[in-house]
C-alpha cells in the first residue's frame, strides 16, 4: 500500500502538470496511467503532429510537449538514476476500485494489484482510459506476439527485431508506426521484413505519412498486403499466420513472427462510472470553484469532466489543474496558511524546487 498525499489518474499533459502544481504546494502525488508510456493523447493520437495553442510555446508536437511537462514536473517525480522511470510514476495500470475512507481520504485499487491510499484523488484522464482497439479474432488477445504499442526500449533488442513484422491499420498511427520501424536509426533494431496490411490501398492519414510509406514500399522496404484480416492460426499462444480474404473473395495465409496492431485507441469511461460521482454525459460534473466532484476530496480535470461553459482545450485543463490543487492543498493542510505564492519571488517554492531537485 503506497501511502501519498495525492493520486493522479492520467498522465497526459494536463496529469503532468497536476502533479507539478500539487508539488509546489508540499503536496507528494501518485500517478498512473493505463498506457505503457506518459502523455496521454498527445502521445497515443498525434505524438508527431504539431500543437500550435499552448501559451508561450508557439509550436511543439506531441511528444516535445509532454517531454517538457516531465522536465517541468521532474523536481516532484523522483528517480533512482537520471535515465530511470520516476518512482511515483506508475504505467501500465488500469484504476479498478475507489473506496472512502472514514478519514476523509480514499483507497485506490488497480488491476495489477497496485493500491495506493491517497488523501485527494485527481481525475485526469481525458475523455477516459485509453485503450488500443482491436481484431476481434479467437485466440489474439492471449498471443504474446500481438503488440499495440512502438517498442520504448532502444538499449534492448525489439521483440520483432530481424523478424517479420505485420502492421495491421491505414491510419496516422499505423503509418508512423510503419515508417518508424523501417527507418530505425540502429539497423539492429529492424525486422528482417516489414508488411502494411489494410483493407484497401488506399490509407486515411496525413499526406506526407501516406508519401512517405508510398515512397518504402515503392523501393521495397515496406511489403503492402491488401485485404481483411478473416482468421488469425495461434499455436501454444503464438500467432503464426493471418488469413487475409482479399478483394477478389480469396483468401491466402501470410505467416508472420510478430503483428503490430495500430487501429488507434478508444477511450473507455470504465470502472470510474462506479465511484458513484455526478455524471453529465459520461464527464464529470464539477464545482468550478474547486474542481471538486459531487464526492469530497474527489477531483476531476481536463477533457473528463464538465461545467457550464466547459471547452475542451489544454490550456483550459491547466488552469483546472491550478485551482484544483490549492483547494486540496487546504483541505489537506486545513491549519497550515493558504498564501497565493509566486515562482518568480517566492523563498519556499525555490526551497521545494531545489530540495527535489537533491
Amino acid at each position: 500500500m503506497i501511502q501519498t498525499d495525492a493520486l493522479v489518474i492520467g498522465a497526459g499533459p494536463v496529469g503532468l502538470f497536476q502533479v507539478f502544481q500539487l508539488g509546489l504546494l508540499g503536496l507528494k502525488a501518485e500517478i498512473i496511467d493505463v498506457l505503457p508510456q506518459a502523455g496521454g493523447q498527445c502521445i497515443a493520437l498525434y505524438p508527431d503532429k504539431p500543437i500550435y495553442d499552448i501559451p508561450g510555446v508557439p509550436l511543439c508536437t506531441g511528444r516535445e510537449l509532454t517531454q517538457q511537462l516531465l522536465t517541468q514536473a521532474m523536481p516532484f517525480m523522483p528517480a533512482d538514476a537520471p535515465s530511470a522511470k520516476p518512482r511515483n510514476l506508475h504505467l501500465g495500470h488500469m484504476v479498478s476500485e475507489l473506496q472512502p475512507q472514514a478519514d476523509g481520504g480514499f483507497v485506490i485499487h488497480a488491476d495489477k494489484g497496485l493500491q495506493v491510499n491517497a488523501r485527494a484523488v485527481f481525475i485526469a484522464a481525458g475523455a477516459g482510459a485509453f485503450v488500443p482497439r482491436t481484431l476481434n479474432l479467437p485466440g489474439l488477445a492471449q498471443a504474446s506476439n500481438v503488440h499495440h504499442f512502438l517498442h520504448e526500449a532502444d538499449e534492448a533488442p525489439a521483440p520483432w527485431a530481424a523478424q517479420h513484422l505485420v502492421i495491421h491499420g491505414g491510419g496516422d498511427e499505423a503509418l508512423s508506426a510503419a515508417i518508424s520501424i523501417a527507418q530505425h536509426p540502429d539497423l539492429t533494431q529492424r525486422p528482417a521484413r516489414i508488411s502494411l496490411l489494410h483493407r484497401r490501398d488506399q490509407f486515411q492519414a496525413d499526406e506526407a505519412l501516406d508519401a512517405q510509406v508510398r515512397e518504402l514500399i515503392a523501393t521495397g522496404q515496406i511489403d503492402l498486403i491488401v485485404g481483411m484480416p478473416s482468421e488469425a492460426t495461434v499455436e501454444q499462444g503464438h500467432v503464426k499466420a493471418l488469413q487475409i480474404l482479399g478483394a477478389d473473395s480469396q483468401t491466402r495465409s501470410v505467416p508472420l513472427d510478430h503483428l503490430l496492431i495500430r487501429l488507434g485507441m478508444s477511450p473507455k469511461l470504465g470502472p470510474l462510472s462506479n465511484w458513484g460521482m455526478a455524471l453529465e454525459r459520461k464527464q464529470v460534473a464539477v464545482n468550478t470553484a474547486s474542481f471538486e466532484s459531487s464526492i469530497p476530496g474527489l477531483y476531476a480535470v481536463g477533457d473528463i469532466n464538465t461545467y457550464p461553459g466547459k471547452k475542451r482545450l489544454l490550456l483550459c485543463g491547466f488552469h483546472e489543474a491550478t485551482l484544483a490543487a490549492h483547494h486540496a492543498a487546504a483541505a489537506v493542510h486545513p491549519d497550515a496558511p493558504q498564501h497565493l505564492l509566486y515562482t518568480t519571488t517566492s523563498p519556499l517554492l525555490h526551497e521545494r524546487l531545489g530540495m527535489a531537485r537533491k
